[in-house]
């Protein structure tokens, strides 16, 4: 990338089109600062896939420009790929609020990180200079303690970026800074980048307190044992559900190992407080009657290795559901996760629980994103000149820019960008800019190469449509075959007699067309497979409309 003549360029590697994986840069000349980094969590057609997450290729590129990653917060979405980013680049120093520092650093352990980072915490009068930007911060209300909105003053304008936040007047911990928000913006915000999630959604998101009422009402009429599922980084939630636990006189049992780092996190810096006589151990459940018991647990979105769809499918062994168990789903599913979510209730059904998801019967979940009255009161209080839209799908990015409008912003002020397209700051001015290498990589274990779109393509392929092997004996000396072939199918076709039929007959296709080739010339083995798979992909396609991966398999007699 070349000079752009003391111009500032604003960029996601993610973040944008998308819930999830986000990470924003902020560059000019000589310096290059990074706004969170974050994982999106696969949707079920990403076969075998852990994680999503950016391509670091143009961080790599300016490597001796970087001079700082900034946090707003402690949410996967937002740290989930330090692991990775560190490993991909040098990252000079990251500023954290202290929970999410802490979230940080036992990530960095738990991935057994050898590269040494240097983590610093901030909080509301923190001033930091990275570079030519300086940095400052204000508090917002979020789902999780310690989120900061993020204020960039550079050589060419002032950058605002709210992070996550929902305008939470009553809000379980310290309130947002208002006033602080009103002081930037009369100062004057040249672009804000600001949470798209809820953009659809009208009103107010409600408090957080509202969910504790809620609470309380399903611990009153639970008779049995209560199993709470919830997103581990949700603190607020779960100093709830422990002082209903309190209040109700049970005991409680974390599960997940996720939900327990966290949380012996959260109370190591007195986020969250939980007396140790409450808490038990999955040994201690056989001894404490069912309507005394709370099981705290990972799973809320209904991933496969988390702790409820083990209890739900039987594989947890402390912990199986028996009638009289009421199951508490106390979260939204994330977009692309509603199929995962009712597989595992429908287990838990299945099983005799009763099973409660947030609806508006049950109020058990309170979003921490705002709703479409609090981005306008945002738009409102930072008054920024240019507005993009930041951390939601194309929908909720395009609704977000849309209310930017309706308050008199002027269309071509408003930009709707996707992962990689760029803005130019210049003297209080901004202007589209060309794009950076930002497509997803696929984190298949702890391997930070990823996994390509090719091996992800053969996965779907194998996935909706299996495999068909091709079994061939060649006698290479007399340019022929040894052996009739071998046709076998895997994941493909189970249809007993008719399975023979179809192998049966491609066998001889396969046969009669390499005897064909055998004939008119002298063959390598490149074209016996590309002859074995135009044969047989033609033949199933033609008999089953399905396009299954072909295999072909070659054995040599040479002599």
């Amino acid at each position: 990338m070349g000079k752009f003549n003391n111009s500032v360029k604003i960029y996601a590697l993610g973040g944008l089109g998308e819930v999830g994986k986000n990470t924003y840069c902020i560059e000019d000349n000589d310096h290059l600062i990074i706004i969170d980094a974050g994982v999106k969590f696969p949707e079920d057609d990403l076969v075998g896939v852990d994680y999503v997450i950016p391509n670091y290729q143009h961080l790599k590129d300016n490597q001796s420009k970087i001079r700082a990653l900034f946090i707003t917060h402690g949410h996967e979405d937002h740290i989930g790929a330090i692991p990775f980013l560190v490993k991909s680049i040098k990252v000079p120093v990251i500023y954290a609020p202290k929970l999410a520092a802490a979230l940080i650093k036992q990530k960095l352990d738990d991935n057994k990180i050898k590269e040494k980072v240097k983590i610093v915490e901030y909080d509301e009068n923190s001033y930091i200079q990275a570079g030519d930007f300086n940095v400052s911060f204000f508090r917002v209300t979020h789902s999780i303690p310690d989120s900061f909105g993020i204020c960039i003053d550079t050589t060419e304008g002032r950058i605002v970026t709210t992070g996550d936040f929902k305008i939470d007047l009553t809000p379980v911990g310290p309130d947002i800074e208002l006033h602080k928000m009103a002081q930037i913006g009369l100062e004057g915000v040249d672009l804000l980048l600001a949470d798209s999630t809820n953009a659809e959604k009208d009103g107010w998101t409600p408090s957080e307190k509202n969910v504790l009422t809620s609470i309380n009402e399903i611990f009153d009429k639970a008779m049995g044992r209560l199993i709470i599922s919830t997103f581990s980084s949700n603190i607020s939630r779960i100093q709830q559900i422990v002082d209903c636990t309190l209040k109700h006189k049970r005991k409680l049992c974390i599960i997940g190992r996720s939900m327990i780092n966290t949380v012996d996190c959260a109370r190591r810096f007195g986020y969250i407080k939980i007396p140790e006589s409450c808490i038990v151990d999955t040994s201690d459940l056989k001894a404490i009657k069912d309507r005394e018991i709370v099981v705290l647990c990972t799973g809320s979105q209904g991933e496969p290795m988390a702790a409820l769809s083990r209890i739900a499918n039987g594989s947890l062994k402390e912990i199986r559901i028996t009638p009289g168990d009421t199951v508490v789903f106390s979260s939204s599913p994330i977009p692309g996760n509603g199929h995962s979510i009712s597989k595992v209730v429908n287990q838990l059904t299945r099983c005799g629980a009763d099973v409660i998801t947030n609806s508006i019967f049950n109020e058990i979940h309170s979003s921490g994103h705002p709703s479409r009255q609090e981005l306008k009161m945002n738009l409102k209080l930072l008054n920024p000149k240019y507005f993009m839209p930041a951390h939601g799908e194309y929908h909720m990015l395009k609704l977000h820019a849309d209310i930017a409008i309706e308050l008199g912003m002027k269309r071509e002020n408003t930009f709707v960008l996707g992962n990689g397209d760029s803005l130019i700051l210049e003297d209080h001015t901004i202007t589209e800019g060309d794009r950076v290498t930002a497509e997803d990589v696929y984190i298949d274990g702890n391997d930070i190469t990823g996994v390509s779109t090719a091996v992800i393509r053969d996965r779907k392929i194998l996935q909706d449509d299996g495999m068909v092997g091709v079994l061939i004996a060649l006698n290479s000396k007399e340019n022929k075959l040894a052996y009739p072939p071998k046709v076998i199918t895997i994941g493909f076709v189970s249809y007993g007699e008719y399975e023979n039929h179809l192998t049966r007959h491609a066998s001889m296709l396969v046969d009669e067309a390499l005897k064909e080739v055998f004939l008119s010339k002298r063959v390598t083995f490149n074209d016996i497979k590309n002859t074995i798979r135009s044969v047989v992909s033609k033949y199933y396609y033609r008999k089953t409309q399905r396009s299954p991966m072909i295999i072909p398999l070659i054995m040599n007699k040479a002599k």
